[in-house]
């Protein structure tokens, strides 16, 4: 494929990061020539000829960063293949939910029509939360309340979803 492909990624705790990191290593794995930056690092798309965004849910809203990069780069985006991940739910009860807010997701983005999305478990631990989210969790309201520390990433999911991805990427593109 000419070109490279972006691994964009919006984080609060560095979760995301390391997912996109994982998904980075697994494309090269398949000879692409893959960046890792976090989107709100990347002003512009020109030398990329396909991009997997990532960005986790918080509490039903995925990260802000993802969503303005994809809103900002909207007309970029839609004349070169993209894949979307997301993480989310940190117990199997989870999953159903979080994949509805990823199709509501989906849904918002219009015209963007992914080649391809992935949801993920995500990783989520307390004592490392900044004060206005240990704030929110500590609410009794908050489904975030008394859940201890998690991390549901599946790395053999990550690993095989995006060595299926390279050869839809570099499809999509040649």
């Amino acid at each position: 494929m000419a070109g490279s492909v972006l691994v964009g990624y919006a984080t609060r705790y560095g979760s995301t990061r390391e997912v996109a990191e994982a998904v980075a290593v697994a494309l090269r794995e398949q000879g692409l020539a893959v960046d890792v930056r976090a989107v709100g690092d990347v002003s512009s798309l020109d030398g990329y000829h396909a991009v997997v965004l990532g960005a986790p849910f918080y509490i039903g809203s995925w990260h802000k960063d993802a969503l303005s990069f994809a809103t900002r780069h909207a007309e970029a985006l839609a004349g070169r293949p993209v894949a979307l991940f997301a993480l989310g739910p940190l117990a199997d009860d989870e999953v159903e939910g979080a994949r509805d807010q990823l199709d509501q997701l989906l849904e918002k983005l219009s015209p963007l029509t992914p080649i391809d999305t992935a949801l993920f478990g995500g990783k989520y631990d307390p004592r490392h939360l900044r004060l206005a989210d240990k704030l929110l969790a500590a609410l009794p309201a908050s489904p975030l309340h008394g859940v201890p520390a998690r991390d549901a990433r599946d790395w053999p999911a990550i690993k095989t979803w995006a060595k299926g991805m390279a050869s839809r990427l570099a499809a999509a593109t040649s």
